[in-house]
């Protein structure tokens, strides 16, 4: 028998690899295999159940913090001057990759199975399944390294695999341009990932992230260079989780089919950005955190303002993405990072749940996506209707939901940030969409859902989707209540998910990460005046301590009251205007119109890019292009100018001077050879002669001397 700590690595590498063998086979084999959806299927609810295993044996029977697997890879030893630079590589099994490995492994089953009903005639069947199959490989990968290398190879994995498929319907000009789009912007934040990931390694010379956080501990890298490359690492999970400004791919994703949406949006992809910023939290210095608070609660307020003005259900949803994803973001900035982390899970679910449920009524309504051409459906459709409104519920922070636990738990941690460090404005965010999120969401309930059947023809053939849509929602709507994570509906810190997921101790020295405890009065009389007194100017402090605890204790029911005050507010707002009707919609949008416009042209975020990094690219490509053609090429067009004169020139030179000459002599040559050829007639008498008019001559000639 193998000890429990080799098994877990065992399975954990097994479910890596499964995803991947089910992608070899039906892109090398798909077209031989009978039913390749439920080959795949089945590779996926295997790698479910041994996640399963994982998280439960890790989270809940071992004692010891991390299980580790790693090997020597390479080493760069007599490269760099004799000195050894191995690179050592593995992956690593905590309590929040044991968690992540379930949720992971747990939508992209779902969502498999949900395919089978939804993109059953598709023309490129076994291509999509083997798409799912690759991308959950890449996502495990992400989850399972130890070592930051790892990740970012898996990371453009995932980017590769989301390029193919939000593209799948590729013959779609649309789907083929949000691909590209994805996959563009993405590149963005990678490069800042990447500059980040070099500054640790010639700093450092390790990817390991606890050899990362063991040359922080030691001092190898700190000051403005730390905050930095936090920072630039930072720019990954800004493209990856779509935050400002860096969030305009996601909601253009909508072109692809939608359980990839589901894939994609909710536990998967965008999800890997909260969790790289998790992964290297304890490096990260005040300054870095409080860039990312700002980003999240910028990113969380700009995208809820703009759901609320849009009409296609997936980009509803799409940019409520994008604002939970601020919300995580935010919490981690914070310093709740516990609460940030249990967003991540509770919001898989619930978002998840929100895509395959609008996936359910797009099939239903013939692939129609335009809420205003629904409306009545609770009737036709009781099961999407009912997990649609659990969903909602969730995200709207409701209580007896799992979002209500996760998002006041981020709201309680950016309150107390708040207050103790001066930065009002994050809380101030955090609350204000609360209610954008209730309005937002139950205006999409009541267009879809309550009222008449606007296109009657729709309507009438629209019926419940079949048993393998509908499971994915019972199962997910299940997952969104609060039982799953803690037996008290109002303290999440009573349930497993918190005591199993704590912060991690920072690495970063007092002086970039201010500890609370260092600035207050002493242990038994902190309090949040001592605390914010003694902080000494210019100094960001870490909101981490019991300082920070005790305040978020004092401020909990306040910020519970104000939260659910504007949940239920939302709520009823959007109950009046578009079901009980007491104010026109279409009047209040007339009032405000400017407003509507900028909203609902997502605050021309896509034409300010267009207008500068867009056609600032298009117009240095063409300056170059000029510069190649009139410069470069008009020097070399030139040398081959002169080139091609020179040779005339000496050609020219070498047939009338260099021939004519010899040409001359030869030919003057031939004369002379003509003229004395008809003295020499071969015959004696003649040269007789000649030889006595030769003597007679020369007589005479030295006669007259």
């Amino acid at each position: 028998m193998f000890p429990i700590d080799s098994t877990l690595i065992h399975l954990a590498i097994a479910v890596l690899i499964l995803p991947l063998v089910g992608f070899v086979l039906l892109i090398f084999f798909g077209k031989r295999i009978p039913r390749q959806d439920l080959l795949e299927t089945g590779i996926l609810f295997l790698a479910l159940a041994f996640s399963i295993y994982i998280m439960v044996q890790k989270v809940f029977f071992l004692t010891e913090p991390r299980i580790d697997f790693t090997f020597r890879w390479i080493d760069l030893g007599g490269l760099f001057g004799g000195k050894t630079f191995p690179i050592d590589l593995g992956i690593a099994i905590d309590n929040i990759t044991a968690i992540m490995l379930v949720v992971v492994t747990l939508i992209s089953s779902l969502v498999h199975l949900f395919s089978l009903g939804y993109m059953h005639d598709d023309i490129r069947y076994s291509r999509y399944y083997a798409y799912l199959g690759l991308f959950t490989f890449s996502m495990l990968g992400i989850v399972l390294s130890n070592n930051i290398l790892m990740v970012y190879v898996f990371w453009e994995l995932v980017g590769l695999s989301s390029y193919l498929l939000i593209g799948h319907w590729y013959e779609k000009k649309s789907a083929s341009d949000a691909g590209k789009k994805a996959f563009i912007v993405n590149r963005v934040g990678d490069i800042g990932f990447f500059v980040g990931i070099l500054i640790i390694y010639t700093s450092l010379h390790t990817f390991l992230f606890t050899g990362i956080f063991s040359g922080i501990a030691q001092g190898q890298l700190s000051g403005s260079l730390l905050t930095i490359a936090g920072i630039l690492i930072f720019c990954g999970a800004v493209g990856k989780s779509a935050q400002f400004p860096l969030h305009v791919w996601l909601p253009d994703a909508m072109e692809g089919p939608t359980p990839v949406s589901a894939l994609i949006h909710a536990a998967t992809m965008v999800a890997a950005g909260v969790y790289l910023i998790a992964r290297v939290y304890p490096m990260l210095t005040a300054g870095a955190l409080t860039v990312i608070a700002y980003i999240g609660a910028i990113t969380a307020f700009i995208s809820a303002t703009i759901a609320i003005t849009q009409n296609d259900i997936k980009k509803v949803l799409a940019y409520s993405t994008i604002s939970q994803l601020g919300y995580m973001v935010m919490g981690l900035g914070v310093g709740a990072f516990s609460a940030g982390v249990f967003h991540l899970v509770t919001h898989a679910a619930f978002k998840a749940g929100l895509f395959l449920a609008s996936g359910s009524v797009i099939y239903a309504m013939h692939h129609e996506q335009d809420m205003r051409q629904m409306g009545g459906l609770r009737k036709k459709m009781p099961i999407t209707y009912w997990a649609f409104v659990i969903f909602s519920l969730s995200i709207s922070g409701i209580p007896f939901t799992s979002g209500f636990l996760s998002k006041d738990s981020i709201l309680a941690g950016s309150f107390a940030y708040g207050v103790l460090t001066g930065n009002i404005l994050i809380p101030i965010i955090g609350y204000s969409v609360v209610f954008l999120t209730a309005f937002y969401m139950f205006r999409l309930i009541i267009m879809t859902f309550h009222g008449e059947p606007r296109d009657h023809h729709k309507y009438e053939h629209a019926k419940e989707s079949p048993a393998v849509m509908t499971i994915p929602l019972i199962v997910l709507a299940a997952l969104s209540l609060f039982v799953f994570y803690s037996f008290n509906p109002f303290n999440p810190e009573q349930g497993w998910f918190l005591h199993s997921v704590v912060q991690p101790e920072t690495v970063v020295p007092v002086a970039q990460r201010y500890v609370w405890e260092q600035a207050a009065a002493p242990q038994d009389t902190l309090n949040s005046a001592a605390a914010v007194s003694m902080v000494p100017a210019g100094v960001s402090p870490e909101p981490v301590s019991p300082v920070y605890q005790e305040v978020m204790e004092e401020t909990h029911y306040t910020g519970l009251a104000i939260s659910l005050t504007l949940a239920v507010l939302g709520l009823l707002a959007a109950f009046v205007v578009y079901d009980w009707k007491k104010i026109d919609a279409e009047k209040l949008k007339q009032r405000v119109k400017p407003i509507h416009t900028f909203l609902y042209n997502k605050w021309y975020f896509d034409e300010l890019y267009g207008a500068t990094a867009v056609a600032g690219t298009l117009a240095l490509s063409k300056a170059l292009a000029w510069f190649d053609g009139h410069v470069i090429d008009g020097t070399v067009n030139g040398a081959a100018t002169l080139t091609r004169l020179w040779s005339s020139l000496s050609g020219s030179f070498d047939h009338y001077v260099v021939d004519g000459l010899v040409n001359f002599s030869g030919w003057f040559t031939g004369l002379l050879g003509r003229g004395a050829r008809k003295a020499q007639t071969g015959k004696v008498q003649t040269y007789i002669v000649f030889a006595l008019l030769g003597v007679i001559i020369i007589f005479f000639a030295f006669r007259s001397f």
